[in-house]
């Protein structure tokens, strides 16, 4: 499927993963992988943001990483981490352009942000949640000479859906992909699992149904509707900024998580 003519295309699993193996089967390092990376999170702080900070900050490539927040979590918080290659940046995503010194250098650059509309409380707020704050942080970021973007959206997302939450994230997808970077990638995950900061009853909920149903998602048509943990997303993007593609590519929820929801 060509998503813009740039030539990205929709991804199997094993066509995804296989960008990055070696020939022993393992995720390649160092044969023709980004060294010596600049790294920078937006949204770190929430569910997948958090396990990409861990990760990227254990990932020998990236040799500096900036987390951008709204506030610095305090110690003991889930989101909390140290590491010495890792600075936290905190922002006023309303006013980020005065933040603009800390897209400097950056060479790649990882969007989590994301609400739902109970949280933000009208559909302008969610919209300038899930779509204004990534691409203006995905415009500065360009500015600064970054070429490579990976950027979860949601399962289903089009920009001629009749749904709200679906037709932003279509719309931001469609609105970050004319950006002048040379690789882009959309993740689409389902129903994420993992601990949240803050307390979201229907997703909680809807964990346990799926945890449940599982044995029937895993298999056939309805494999993409299975519920994915946070962690799992996290690797996926990694995986991909190893060893980016040139394109716009979308990598459907099922094609990111090649294990057993109950492995994790």
């Amino acid at each position: 499927m060509e998503l813009s003519k740039k030539g990205g295309r929709i991804y199997e699993w094993d066509g995804f993963l296989s960008l990055f193996k070696d020939e022993k089967g393992e995720v390649a390092t160092t044969m023709n992988a980004q060294k010596g990376r600049t790294a920078l999170v937006v949204g770190a702080t929430g569910l997948v943001g958090r396990e990409l900070v861990r990760k990227l900050a254990e990932d020998a490539q990236v040799h500096k990483l900036i987390a951008l927040v709204r506030r610095m979590p305090e110690q003991g918080e889930a989101s909390w981490f140290e590491h010495a290659k890792l600075e936290w940046h905190v922002v006023n995503y309303d006013q980020l352009e005065a933040s603009r010194q800390s897209f400097l250098g950056v060479d790649e650059l990882f969007c989590c942000l994301g609400t739902t509309i109970k949280k933000a409380k009208s559909r302008e707020a969610f919209r300038r949640v899930d779509y204004e704050y990534p691409l203006e942080a995905a415009k500065l970021a360009a500015e600064a000479g970054a070429k490579r973007m990976y950027v979860i959206t949601a399962m289903g997302a089009d920009p001629r859906s009749n749904v709200f939450y679906s037709r932003t994230k279509g719309e931001v997808e469609a609105a970050l992909s004319g950006l002048p970077y040379d690789s882009i990638y959309f993740f689409r995950p389902s129903l994420l699992l993992g601990d949240r900061n803050e307390r979201r009853t229907g997703e909680q909920w809807g964990a346990i149904a799926m945890r449940l149903l599982d044995p029937i998602f895993k298999l056939g048509p309805l494999k993409q509707y299975r519920a994915i943990p946070a962690s799992v997303v996290a690797e996926g993007m990694v995986a991909a900024a190893k060893q980016p593609q040139p394109g716009v590519h979308v990598i459907l929820s099922d094609c990111i998580a090649p294990l057993p929801v109950n492995a994790f």
